[in-house]
């Protein structure tokens, strides 16, 4: 299918804001006479939901980083070609909370997975689709621990160790370099600071 509509994907580490901040988005283009689309990963369709309970559920036995990695590539195909493709094929903007990028920052930065063999997933299960626009909200590692400790209940990635979320976060912010898709979001601003740095993003990208 070939892409008509816009592909706008929101990333960070933990506790950064992307759920409060997505809705936003997806307020602000509504606003706009724009047809949005909003999804997220790991998930998005029935199917792909049922992988996301699997990665994120605590199990008795330790989950190997390839079956992580390939479990995310899973559960993104399904996305892909029952949503996202469907989606900009039709015109519409697709607001996406985390795709590709995560698993470069997760799977590649948090866990050590050489970038080459997640670059053959990538091309594989994805082929040239690429975010139009990524939102990269970022944050202090300490800050956005601190904010998800507060939670009821934490899933098996959230309860990795600080270390784990600083090396996402660097991989994130590499990722960044160079990559004109990208507007990184100061996410230890005020709220209404922040979502007018969104408000100013958007305009240039997607309502102009």
């Amino acid at each position: 299918m070939a892409q008509q509509g816009f592909f706008l994907t929101l990333e960070g580490s933990e506790g950064v804001g992307k759920t409060t901040n997505l809705a936003f988005v997806e307020r602000y283009l509504k606003a706009h006479d724009k047809e949005v689309v909003v999804t997220r990963e790991p998930g998005g369709t029935d199917l792909a939901e049922s992988i996301r309970g699997v990665l994120l559920a605590h199990h008795q036995e330790k989950v190997a980083q390839d079956t992580e990695l390939l479990l995310m590539f899973a559960s993104r195909a399904q996305h892909i070609d029952q949503v996202i493709r469907p989606a900009l094929a039709e015109g519409k903007v697709v607001i996406c909370s985390r795709f590709t990028d995560s698993t470069y920052a997760y799977q590649g930065g948090g866990r050590g997975i050489a970038h080459e063999r997640i670059a053959v997933l990538e091309k594989w299960c994805h082929e040239d689709l690429q975010p139009d626009l990524t939102l990269l909200f970022d944050l202090p590692v300490e800050v956005g621990k601190q904010r998800i400790d507060q939670r009821a209940e934490l899933d098996r990635i959230e309860q990795q160790e600080l270390d784990f979320f600083q090396r996402v976060r660097d991989a994130y912010l590499q990722r960044a370099k160079g990559q004109k898709r990208f507007e990184i979001i100061d996410a230890s601003l005020p709220l209404d600071t922040v979502q007018q740095h969104i408000k100013d993003v958007l305009s240039r990208w997607v309502l102009s």
